[in-house]
């Protein structure tokens, strides 16, 4: 492959206290928290909207925010929910479906009413970084390539692109590297939703299989959700063996993704009551990527302290999303696949586990922080925490301890945890061990 050196002048378009990177849930409560406590912040994301997933991905509804008994996700995370319900019943929809409009425009009121500055449609394409410092992230838009400077750095980028791209290491996939099946995600209308309450969408599978309705034999099917009178958001179909961090393999899978989300149209009008009449309307702009990258922090978040409801002296909140382990193994063994990890990877009502502030920080940087799906964490304890209610709570976190070494004028390390959750709880964030 041919090379070539190419040098330019970058001018330095934003000097900020705090820059986040990637504008999913944990990046805008990451900006947010930092905003609201006074730091100038600066957002840059990829897409034409805030929300990641949840809205230009078309993912149809939250996961866990709660333990059975404690709103996990509280403090921003309560805040944005109530916005995007409404606080009227002070009760949440009871499925969680989302509406995807509504949460976009949450997202831009919150960035514009702290005073972010923010940019859409813009990538991060370079750090410069030295003696575990970042100094710069080169960020390409419409208008070429320019800097930001910045006293802390966050990476929301799902990937943990600004980290690796300053030097940091990380870990992939299980202990083979394998990592989960991603999905395209998709927009249904014409859906009967009383007919369809209480259906397991997934139950008429095998005659579908019988009858070679499918190209592949996919037996996970988390299904179809309802965000409206007679609307549905779609999580069908899996995409196996795809490299996230692969452009060509992520277009391809796009393609496929396309290819097969018909063939559910068609086992949902034929077998699925209520479904008779749905029409696939829409597929998301993005590859839903439940895994990539587990950026190298202080402290790995592990399987062991989920199974044994871990407590942290540096917690920063509590979650309790089951595992949540997609396979990618052969289909078959889906069945078997679930009924063991739902023995062994299940709470009960109550109970969760702590996330330390350690796997918050990035193992030889003194001023970069990551929050999101990518945080330091092993492949199990992932699966957990990469839904939006877990980023909200590594988001929010992120951005206030940012917010305390950019005042501060000291590393990420050099922040007193006892401040940062001080700060937290008394923004309504749930930690139950904080004892002031």
């Amino acid at each position: 492959m041919d090379s070539f050196s190419y040098q330019r002048e970058i001018p330095v378009k934003y000097e900020v206290d705090v820059f986040v990177g990637g504008g999913g849930p944990a990046g805008v409560t990451a900006a947010v928290a930092a905003a609201r406590l006074g730091s100038s912040v600066m957002i840059a994301e990829n897409t034409g909207s805030f929300g990641g997933m949840g809205t230009v991905g078309l993912v149809p509804a939250y996961m866990q925010i709660t333990d059975g008994v404690h709103l996990l996700c509280a403090g921003l995370g309560k805040e944005i929910l109530d916005r995007l319900y409404g606080d009227k019943t002070g009760k949440y929809c009871k499925k969680m479906g989302i509406h995807k409009e509504t949460l976009k425009r949450v997202y831009d009121e919150m960035i514009t009413e702290a005073g972010i500055e923010y940019q859409l449609m813009t990538r991060i394409v370079d750090v410069k970084a030295e003696d575990g410092q970042v100094e710069y992230v080169i960020l390409a838009a419409k208008e070429g390539l320019y800097a930001v400077r910045a006293k802390v750095f966050i990476d929301c980028t799902g990937d943990g692109d600004l980290c690796v791209m300053a030097g940091a290491g990380y870990q992939e996939g299980d202990e083979n590297g394998v990592t989960m099946p991603s999905t395209l995600c998709s927009y249904w209308t014409n859906i009967d939703w009383k007919q369809a309450e209480g259906i397991d969408q997934s139950s008429y599978l095998g005659q579908a299989f019988e009858e070679r309705l499918f190209e592949q034999e996919d037996r996970h099917l988390p299904g179809i959700w309802q965000v409206g009178e007679h609307e549905g958001g779609g999580n069908c179909g899996h995409a196996y063996d795809v490299d996230a961090l692969n452009t060509t393999e992520v277009s391809r899978a796009m393609v496929h993704q396309r290819r097969i989300l018909p063939q559910y149209e068609a086992y949902y009008q034929k077998y699925v009551p209520g479904f008779q009449d749905a029409i696939l309307v829409g597929t998301a702009d993005v590859l839903g990527v439940r895994a990539s990258r587990r950026i190298e922090g202080d402290y790995v978040l592990s399987v062991e302290d989920y199974e044994k409801r871990a407590v942290f002296a540096d917690e920063i909140g509590r979650y309790a999303y089951p595992i949540d382990i997609h396979p990618s193994m052969g289909a078959a063994q889906f069945k078997q696949f679930s009924e063991d990890y739902n023995k062994r990877y299940r709470y009960g009502k109550g109970e969760s586990y702590g996330i330390p502030y350690r796997s918050l920080v990035v193992r030889d940087f003194d001023n970069l922080l990551v929050a999101g799906r990518c945080i330091s964490c092993d492949h199990y304890v992932q699966a957990s925490v990469r839904v939006m209610p877990g980023c909200y709570i590594l988001g929010q976190a992120a951005g206030t301890a940012a917010h305390l070494a950019a005042a501060g004028g000291c590393t990420v390390r050099g922040i007193s945890v006892q401040e940062l959750q001080k700060m937290l709880a008394g923004n309504g964030c749930f930690l139950p061990n904080y004892r002031g």
